[in-house]
């Protein structure tokens, strides 16, 4: 099976939800008969590249919102390679490159983010850009509960979680010099530093608790939260800024719990949620609809507060701080979640069975 994936954002360039589930499908597919390609855009300018994994990235010239008059002109001629076409949804350009095009490949689409918004023009386009797909992929069942996917197509829709790799802390030695260096307990939050991600109401929540925290992510937000938490006299914040990814995993293994209280539905799946689930860290976060709550179970693998809401935050952290015993039964039953929901593996497997259900192919 060939597979075209079509995407507006792809590695180096970005390193999202979306490009990380791009990369799995597309470098341990052949294990189950799929060979892929990503086709893509750049402000830096295009090219043609092979991962080191083995498939090929190819890269048009674009302008900085993601349109670009050569991948129109071309998709049509770069599709023509492919049995099936699989689109990262939302990206304008591509969707009206398809519709315009009168591809004959049939597509699947991956909702990932603002499906169904707009109105007009876009939405006409949009909604016509997912009624010609065969599969629309969605990866939680609360995103499309709450999502704008028009309830006519829900019948095509299928739900694949997003799934990451399985990787240990790198050694003992490691996860004892976070715990020094922050608190023989303490909570992370990790993401990037934006309004949406909810890290101001975390340090308004800490207020006249002070929980050692570790805030691993760098953005915009950072100098503000930086001032937000001098002013209430948070003296146990710590901000890490950006990590590698041997450091953010040792860190996780390292933490007591993990807190992403996003205040609005952002992207369809928690992927840093995941993350921590991988280290058996159990999670407090808040309900959005974006799929939050599909990762971390209410009292389960922690607990979920309704958004924005600032003393229900505390007092969630409050209830982590107080019943250890608790705490470790919730992070047991965080990480069998993520062996039986969101490995890497299961999500390429179901992406490969997806494929070969709309192409008529025996597994």
């Amino acid at each position: 099976m060939r597979v075209l994936h079509i995407c507006r954002v792809y590695f180096p360039d970005g390193c999202g939800v979306a490009e990380r589930a791009v990369h799995s499908i597309a470098s341990q597919g052949r294990a189950h008969g799929t060979d892929s390609r990503v086709l893509t855009v750049s402000a830096r300018g295009g090219s043609d590249e092979a991962d080191l994994s083995g498939y090929r990235i190819k890269r048009y010239s674009a302008w900085r919102n993601g349109g670009s008059l050569s991948f129109v002109a071309r998709f049509r001629r770069e599709a023509a390679w492919a049995d099936l076409l699989h689109f990262h949804f939302p990206w304008p350009c591509a969707q009206w490159a398809y519709l315009l095009g009168r591809v004959s490949a049939p597509a699947v689409a991956t909702v990932h983010s603002g499906a169904g918004g707009g109105a007009g023009l876009a939405r006409f386009g949009q909604d016509g850009f997912l009624g010609r797909m065969r599969r629309i992929i969605v990866t939680s069942p609360d995103y499309l509960e709450e999502s704008a996917i028009p309830r006519g197509l829900h019948g095509k829709v299928e739900i694949v979680p997003v799934g990451v790799e399985d990787v240990p802390a790198r050694d003992p030695e490691a996860v004892w010099r976070w715990r020094q260096r922050i608190g023989q307990r303490f909570f992370v939050f990790l993401g990037g530093l934006r309004d949406d991600k909810g890290a101001h109401h975390l340090l308004d929540a800490l207020k006249g608790r002070d929980y050692p925290l570790a805030i691993a992510g760098d953005g915009p937000e950072l100098p503000a939260l930086e001032a937000r938490a001098e002013a209430a006299g948070l003296r146990n914040v710590r901000f890490l800024g950006e990590l590698g990814d041997d450091d953010k995993h040792d860190l996780l293994a390292a933490a007591y719990g993990f807190v992403q209280p996003p205040c609005r539905r952002d992207e369809a799946c928690a992927l840093a949620q995941v993350e921590a689930s991988v280290h058996g860290v159990p999670m407090i976060s808040c309900e959005t609809g974006a799929g939050a709550s599909d990762v971390n179970v209410h009292e389960k693998t922690g607990l979920v507060v309704p958004s924005r809401e600032i003393e229900a935050l505390g007092a969630a952290m409050d209830r982590f701080w107080l019943e250890p015993a608790q705490v470790r039964a919730w992070g047991d039953a965080a990480r069998q979640r993520y062996v039986a929901r969101f490995t890497d593996q299961a999500m390429v497997a179901r992406h490969a069975a997806c494929y070969r259900a709309i192409l008529g192919r025996a597994a």
